[in-house]
């Protein structure tokens, strides 16, 4: 069997990191690696995923409404996020795609089309002006915990009550 020069790397990148680390590292408790930047509780290692720079991604929706992604959060048309398959729930990419930017958590698996590496929510397509496949730029820049409000735009802050031409105390 032959190994192209990126799949070794990826390995050889594994197996250094699993030898560092004394073992396994730890998995999140959603699914994949640990974060960019983010210790492990057991040994308080650094433990880092590569993420490519220039990446193919697909947009999901309205299929999935009213469905729970893989890690927890109920999918709306207002969820903004991206699938990944190997990133941990709760690791803030950063999307550019022509000129625009959003900075959105991952909260779900995949995408299951084997051409793309991301799969954004319909919420992050509309943000980033995607209407179909298409090449975006991606950067890991931290960690949120993984909440199952996760993606959801915040909410309004409450209006003043108006009573006599005077905010209501």
């Amino acid at each position: 069997m032959k190994i192209g020069s990126k799949t070794a790397t990826v390995v050889l990148t594994l197996v250094a990191g699993l030898s560092a680390l004394g073992g396994a590292p730890a998995l999140a408790s959603t699914g994949g690696a640990s974060a960019p930047g983010a210790t492990t509780p057991e040994t308080g290692s650094e433990v880092t995923t590569t993420v490519r720079p220039s990446a193919i991604a697909t947009w999901f929706g309205p299929g999935f409404y009213g469905k729970k992604t893989a890690c927890g959060q109920t999918l709306t048309p207002s969820v903004v996020g991206v699938a990944n398959r190997t990133l941990p729930c709760g690791t803030l990419i950063k999307v550019v795609y022509r000129g625009r930017s959003v900075t959105v958590p991952v909260l779900d698996r995949g995408p299951y089309a084997h051409h793309a590496d991301w799969d954004l929510t319909a919420g992050a397509a509309r943000a980033l002006g995607v209407t179909e496949t298409v090449r975006i730029k991606t950067e890991v820049v931290g960690h949120t915990a993984n909440t199952p409000t996760l993606g959801l735009p915040a909410a309004p802050p409450p209006e003043e009550e108006l009573a006599g031409g005077a905010a209501a105390a």
